[in-house]
């Protein structure tokens, strides 16, 4: 096993990373009236996991890792129900909420189980 040596290593951003390029791939789909609403949401939503895991590595006290790890983790659940609206209002198929959805539950048990370890 690696050791970790920048937030870049750790396995959550990287996966974070991967949900934001999922997340930006779905909006470019979206109707237009969508660009100011739903697709700025999510969007922001998904940057802000992986920019708060970053930001919260970077911190010097194991609290200030703690907290931004939470607002990650509050980012999956908005994540999540951003995109139960889209699929409710038909703007998402099927294939793309799935995918989705699993990685943002998958972050957010990840982020869950950092969380109360440390």
């Amino acid at each position: 096993m690696n050791p970790v040596k920048t937030f870049e290593d750790l396995i959550i951003w990287q996966k974070s990373i991967v949900l934001t390029k999922q997340i930006y791939t779905i909006t470019r789909k979206f109707p237009k009236e969508e660009i100011y609403g739903l697709s700025n949401q999510l969007r922001r939503a998904s940057v802000s996991v992986a920019s708060n895991i970053a930001e919260g590595y970077g911190r010097i006290t194991r609290n200030d890792y703690k907290r931004f790890l939470s607002f990650s983790f509050g980012s999956t659940f908005e994540i999540q129900t951003q995109l139960i609206i889209c699929i409710e209002i038909g703007i998402i198929n099927n294939e793309d909420f799935n995918e989705s959805m699993m990685l943002s539950k998958e972050i957010s048990a990840m982020l869950y189980a950092i969380i109360k370890k440390l």
